[in-house]
């Protein structure tokens, strides 16, 4: 009997409701703990879907992603807030702190006083930007209501960003595993590109 209705049940419903708990627990995870590549799981995910189920589940894999992200955020927001109103600190500030070079944190500084609203959506897009501009928010005691609102479109903006980079990918290959290829090395390029510009100026400048 219960073999009866699983073969009714269509193998596409069956991937989503395993697939998409995933991608919010991944990328919620990788927001709180910023060391799980989310850009190239929702990446990997949009060309999944792209080949596999229909056009109106990339909205949903857009919803699952940007919700995902700004929940992570919060949470290590929160947690961060905690560590600065605390006298000893908490590891999760510190944390943060270690990951965040001096001069992008003094430079995430001067932009959120000039135009923090602006910062912060940019901070989700620019690699390797969004610890510092949230540090920057912890330090300047941003409360977390406006963080909140800032993050917003911030989240958005970047599920919107790297779900294109997985279309493009998969629209370009007729394989799957081609196209995920595709898609995470566009967002380790991405990733990586500015990393490697600041050290060959870094060079250049000694």
């Amino acid at each position: 009997m219960i073999d009866e209705v699983l073969r009714q049940v269509p193998a596409e419903s069956t991937q989503q409701a395993v697939a998409y708990p995933s991608l919010f627990l991944l990328v919620a995870l990788g927001s709180l703990v910023p060391v799980v590549p989310t850009g190239a799981l929702v990446s990997t995910a949009a060309v999944v879907t792209l080949h596999q189920s229909s056009p109106f589940a990339l909205l949903i894999v857009f919803a699952v992603a940007s919700a995902a992200a700004f929940l992570g955020d919060l949470g290590l927001y929160w947690l961060g807030r905690r560590g600065v109103s605390s006298e000893h600190g908490s590891k999760w500030l510190e944390a943060l702190t270690s990951r965040a070079a001096p001069e992008r944190l003094a430079q995430a500084q001067r932009k959120l006083e000039e135009q923090s609203g602006t910062v912060l959506v940019l901070s989700r897009l620019v690699p390797a930007g969004r610890i510092p501009v949230m540090l920057a928010c912890l330090l300047a005691r941003m409360p977390l209501r406006r963080f909140a609102r800032g993050d917003v479109p911030a989240c958005l903006a970047w599920a919107a960003t790297y779900q294109l980079i997985g279309i493009l990918g998969g629209s370009l290959f007729p394989e799957p595993w081609e196209g995920v290829a595709a898609a995470i090395a566009l967002t380790v390029l991405i990733s990586g590109t500015p990393a490697l510009w600041r050290r060959l100026r870094a060079r250049t400048a000694g």
